[in-house]
C-alpha cells in the first residue's frame, strides 16, 4: 500500500456572532495567538498531513496573512476563498485539494485543542471505513420536542454521541457527497451528514471532551484552562 495523500481543509469563514465581538472570533487570542493558529499548528506540525486548506472571507486574507501564517510560518497552508455558508466554504475548500489526496480530512477553524492521537486515529479508521468523524457520548439527557416546545420522546442517552470534527472522508466519497448535495439542494448540519445521505455509512472516532468549539465568550475562558492543563501534563 502506498502512503496516503492527507490533505485538511480548514473553514474558517464564518462570522461567529454569537461571540459578540468586533472582529472574525478566529482572529481572537487564545494563550497568546489567534485561535485560528492554534487550529492550524497541530496539522502543520502533524507529519500525517501534507497539505492544508484554509477556507476565510477574501477580504480577511489581508488580516489572515498578517496576524496567523507569517508570525507562525506556517508552510502546508493555501488560502482559499470562502462562501456564504460552511457547506460552500467546505466545497470551496475541496476544489482546491490536490488531485493525489486519498483522504481529505475537514476541520472547524475554531476548535483549536485538536489532539496529534485523534488526528491518527481518525486517518486509520477512514482507511478502513471510508467515512469517519470525531465525536463523544453525550453527558446530558436530551428531549426531542415538537413546534410547541413540549417534548415528544426521551431517546437512549447510550446511544447519542455529540460530534465534533475532524470528519475525514476518502476524497473521492467526500467530493461526490458534496456534488450530489449541491444538485439536490440539500443542505447538511455537517460533511457526515452529506455522506450519510448518499448513502454512506460514517464511523464514529471517539474524541475528548477537551476539543470544544470556541463560539461564545465563556468557551474562550475555558479553552484557556484546558490550554493550561495541557502545559502541566
Amino acid at each position: 500500500m502506498h502512503k496516503q495523500f492527507i490533505a485538511a481543509v480548514i473553514p474558517a469563514a464564518g462570522q461567529g456572532t454569537r461571540m459578540n465581538a468586533p472582529i472574525n472570533k478566529q482572529y481572537l487570542t487564545l494563550n497568546g495567538k489567534p485561535i485560528l493558529a492554534h487550529t492550524l499548528e497541530v496539522f502543520e506540525k502533524s507529519e500525517l498531513i501534507h497539505e492544508i486548506i484554509l477556507v476565510v472571507n477574501e477580504n480577511e486574507f489581508k488580516i489572515c496573512r498578517h496576524q496567523v501564517l507569517k508570525p507562525n510560518h506556517f508552510s502546508k497552508v493555501k488560502l482559499v476563498k470562502g462562501g456564504q455558508t460552511r457547506q460552500e466554504s467546505v466545497y470551496q475548500g475541496l476544489k482546491a485539494v490536490s488531485a493525489q489526496a486519498d483522504l481529505i480530512m475537514i476541520h472547524d477553524g475554531a476548535r483549536p485543542l485538536l489532539q496529534e492521537a485523534v488526528i491518527f486515529q481518525s486517518i486509520l479508521k477512514t482507511m478502513e471505513y471510508g467515512a469517519t468523524t470525531v465525536g463523544v457520548p453525550a453527558k446530558n439527557t436530551i428531549k426531542m420536542i415538537d413546534e410547541n416546545g413540549m417534548v415528544i420522546s426521551t431517546p437512549r442517552r447510550e446511544s447519542l454521541v455529540e460530534i465534533q470534527t475532524p470528519q475525514t472522508f476518502k476524497a473521492d466519497l467526500i467530493r461526490k457527497a458534496h456534488d450530489k448535495a449541491l444538485k439536490d439542494g440539500f443542505v447538511g448540519t455537517d460533511d457526515a451528514s452529506l455522506v450519510e445521505a448518499l448513502p454512506h455509512p460514517v464511523k464514529i472516532v471517539t474524541g475528548h471532551y477537551t476539543n470544544l468549539k470556541i463560539t461564545t465568550p465563556e468557551d474562550l475562558i475555558i479553552a484557556e484552562s484546558i490550554l493550561k492543563q495541557f502545559k502541566k501534563t
